[in-house]
């Protein structure tokens, strides 16, 4: 059967956390995207999307920083990132940088609207399901923010989850609540973070899931270390890792003090 994105050029925003923390998540996202039948690029131009001088009031930094970004995805039919927070700067906030700058506002509403959030790209373009994949675990789900909010993703990593076999998804209460990081929320406001962060991995371990799961990795490596911290054994991965059968993984954050 033919795939409605067979042989589509598509450019991976490969993001800071994936490139220098958890690179597996990067090599999940390019299998996932060739097995959806997708040509992937990955722009060596590219940066930080820009969202930690944002998040802390730098325009400047963040409109330069921006200007790259636009220029290293230029002329891709798509843009894709593992990452809702990160597409999210792309797709929600660049065209609110430029909005003073007309020339520059085009461009970043062009890439704007090329870009998406890895999962619900392929749920909802690429028509993808895993082929194969195999997981006897039971696995929740955490609801980012960026990624719920901004890039409205909330049914369709639980429908993609639901293809793999043997997999249980358990829903965890107040599972859509932020984890308290937050980029620099979680610097800024260290003792409010921690214990919205603590709520989480409460609700987390309540479920008895053997693995928790998301598409941001900010959010999963400050669940993984307080976890860590707090001595619990919960294993952590990119939904990203699941999907591309990389279940056996280590955990995120497993092996590091």
């Amino acid at each position: 059967m033919s795939k409605p994105l067979e042989n589509v050029e598509v450019a991976l925003f490969v993001t800071c956390l994936v490139d220098i923390n958890r690179p597996s998540v990067g090599f999940a996202a390019v299998k996932l995207l060739e097995e959806a039948g997708c040509r992937v690029v990955v722009p060596d131009a590219q940066t930080c999307c820009g969202q930690p001088a944002y998040n802390s009031g730098d325009r400047k930094s963040t409109k330069d920083i921006a200007k790259n970004v636009i220029r290293a995805f230029k002329g891709y039919r798509y843009v894709v990132a593992p990452s809702g927070s990160c597409a999210g700067m792309i797709k929600k906030h660049y065209p609110e940088l430029f909005a003073d700058d007309p020339d520059m506002l085009l461009e970043a509403e062009e890439l704007a609207a090329r870009t998406h959030e890895l999962v619900s790209f392929l749920n909802d373009i690429a028509d993808f399901e895993p082929d194969d994949v195999k997981l006897d675990k039971k696995i929740t789900y955490h609801d980012s923010c960026s990624s719920l909010r901004e890039m409205k993703v909330k049914q369709q990593p639980r429908e993609l989850l639901g293809e793999v076999d043997d997999l249980e998804l358990i829903e965890a209460e107040d599972r859509e609540a932020c984890c308290g990081f937050g980029g620099t929320f979680c610097i800024k406001y260290s003792e409010i973070s921690e214990e919205m962060v603590d709520q989480k991995i409460s609700n987390l371990l309540a479920t008895k899931a053997d693995i928790v799961t998301a598409g941001d990795l900010g959010c999963l490596m400050n669940i993984a270390g307080r976890l860590s911290r707090k001595g619990h054994k919960m294993k952590v991965l990119h939904i990203a890792e699941i999907l591309a059968g990389m279940g056996d993984n280590p955990g995120i954050g497993e092996g590091q003090k």
